[in-house]
Parts: structure tokens; C-alpha cells; sequence
């Protein structure tokens, strides 16, 4: 069994997850622990399918069924994280407006997380983050 396609996702969102963290905290100039997970620069979700699809193309070759797979759930991810969840993203803050409107703010409301999809810019960033691991694990680990 080849371990190359196991290691792949989980050091690409190993890799990625510290850096996306980083950048979020320097933007906000302060630790941004209440941005980890959904959304921010850049995309973990882009990041792993990517570096799949290119670790994929570079050992079958882009002829490989497996490739279009890939790449067809790549297209897939990043099509969702850039609509869908922004679209979730603003139902969550009209339900937070909605229930501040509606009740007293010391009620106990648990706000909504707002900010869920992910931008053009850093969807590029983990395609970007992702050819880069897909590249670095094909080097690692043909011999």
C-alpha cells in the first residue's frame, strides 16, 4: 500500500491549519482562536483536495481515472465553500440580528457564527498551499 495518498490530507491540513491560524490572528492583531475552522486564508478544504488531485496527476498522470475524480470533488469543494456556505454564512447573521431584535441580549442567546464560506482569494490561496504539498509529498515519498 502506498502511504503517500494516507499522509497527503492529513499533513496538508496539518500544515495548513497552523498557517490559515497565523494569518487570521495578524489580521485581527490579536489570536484569532474564534476564527479557526470555517472560512479564512487559506481554504484547508481547497488545500487537501488539491494537493490530492496533484499528488494524483503526478504519480498516475492527468490520463488516470482517478484524476478526474479528483478533480470533478476538488471543483465540488471549492464550488460549495465558496456559495453555499457564504450563503449560510448570511442566514446566520440575519438570525443573530433577528434574535437580538426579538430578546433581551443577556437571555442567553448563542450568536450564530457569521463568517463561514470562503472568498475567491482564499480559495486560490489553498489551491495554491495545496500544489505546493502535492509537490512536496511526491518528493518525499518517491524513491
Amino acid at each position: 500500500m502506498d502511504f503517500a495518498y494516507l499522509i497527503t490530507p492529513v499533513l496538508t491540513w496539518m500544515v495548513v491549519g497552523p498557517i490559515k491560524f497565523l494569518i487570521n490572528s495578524a489580521r485581527q492583531r490579536r489570536w484569532a482562536f474564534n476564527l479557526v475552522g470555517n472560512g479564512g486564508f487559506p481554504s484547508n478544504h481547497s488545500s487537501v483536495v488539491t494537493a490530492m488531485a496533484t499528488l494524483i496527476a503526478l504519480r498516475e498522470g492527468i490520463d488516470h481515472p482517478a484524476f478526474g475524480v479528483a478533480l470533478t470533488l476538488a471543483f465540488i469543494v471549492m464550488i460549495e465553500a465558496n456559495s453555499l456556505r457564504q450563503h449560510v454564512g448570511r442566514q446566520a447573521a440575519a438570525i443573530n440580528r433577528l434574535a437580538v431584535a426579538a430578546v433581551n441580549s443577556t437571555s442567553g442567546h448563542t450568536t450564530l457564527r457569521e463568517r463561514m464560506g470562503h472568498t475567491l482569494v482564499e480559495i486560490c490561496g489553498g489551491i495554491a498551499t495545496g500544489i505546493g504539498m502535492g509537490f512536496l509529498v511526491h518528493a518525499l515519498f518517491s524513491a
